[in-house]
């Protein structure tokens, strides 16, 4: 079964820096885009970064210009480089990926188990 494991969640206070990796394994064909999404208490699953197979990416507005989203297909992994942190970027950060277990398979979405970063003095 396909297993997406991330690491390097923490405490770290306002203008710090974080890395989180994750990393796919399993049956896995393919993986096609790679993204960050994270979750606030009391708000919604949100976007963070995406990055396509290539080198396109995407980020959400609040993190432009401090965030970067990086992969690295060999390993099948997924990078954040999370820098100038603040106290509104503190919730659970989740992995995600799409990906092919089949040549002629759907890409299915899957998920990691997340990982709680904090920002706060």
């Amino acid at each position: 079964q396909v297993q997406l494991v991330e690491s390097g969640g923490g405490l770290v206070q306002p203008g710090g820096s974080l890395r989180l990796s994750c990393a796919a394994s399993g049956s896995i064909f393919s993986v096609s885009a790679m993204g960050w999404y994270r979750q606030a208490p009391g708000k919604q699953r949100e976007l963070v970064a995406a990055i396509s197979s290539g080198v396109s990416t995407n980020y959400a507005d609040s993190v432009k210009g401090r965030f970067t989203i990086s992969r690295d297909n060999a390993k099948n992994a997924v990078y954040l480089q999370m820098n100038s942190l603040k106290p509104e970027d503190t919730g659970v950060y989740y992995c995600n990926a799409g990906i092919r277990t089949r040549v002629w398979g759907p890409a299915t979405d899957y998920w990691g188990q997340g990982t709680q970063v904090t920002v706060s003095s």
